[in-house]
């Protein structure tokens, strides 16, 4: 009797586990950059290292962050309405949220590394979405020419106390995204 009880214990946590478990460091082991992104990586550290900035080592943890947010930007639209670029929707094994412009939310985005992988930190996100064909040198120059993510970029303003060890990078359909974070993704 006291055996059925810990099997049937046993197979109710697999259950549970499979509908409620959330992704970690193993599925980001397999996480490689497209050609496009790539290319935007390389540009970003041009970018810095023009500034007299170190490269950024790129992060498994934080690209599939940016990989997953970019495709649930793309087929689930949670940017409607007041909720901007950072806004992640409920149709995912994450936590839904609305990000609005006067960052009061900011958490729940800051957070999405450490929900969805083994990553330590916080991380800050830049986006750009373009309804033609994007290319890395449209989102970097649309960046570049925005006082607020010029600043992520560079590490300036608010940004300064900030030194960045991780980066993660996606594009998909018209959507790209950086994420930067201050811990090593080991």
């Amino acid at each position: 009797m006291k055996y059925n009880k810990i099997i049937k214990s046993f197979l109710v946590a697999i259950i549970l586990c499979a509908t409620n478990c959330k992704p970690m460091a193993e599925t980001t082991s397999v996480i490689e950059l497209t050609n496009e992104e790539q290319k935007l990586y390389n540009l970003l550290m041009d970018y810095r290292k023009e500034k007299g900035l170190p490269s950024v080592p790129i992060s498994k943890s934080l690209t599939y962050v940016a990989q997953l947010h970019a495709k649930d930007v793309v087929n689930n639209k949670p940017d409607s309405g007041k909720c901007n670029l950072h806004s992640w929707s409920d149709k995912g094994n994450w936590t839904s949220c609305c990000y609005t412009s006067d960052h009061s939310k900011a958490s729940c985005m800051w957070n999405k590394p450490k929900e969805l992988t083994s990553y330590k930190g916080k991380g800050y996100e830049i986006s750009y979405k373009s309804s033609v064909q994007i290319t890395p040198e449209s989102a970097l120059n649309s960046w570049k020419n925005s006082s607020g993510h010029n600043a992520v970029i560079i590490n300036e303003e608010t940004w300064s106390i900030c030194k960045w060890n991780a980066i993660g990078i996606g594009i998909y359909k018209g959507y790209a995204c950086v994420w930067f974070g201050m811990e090593v993704d080991e």
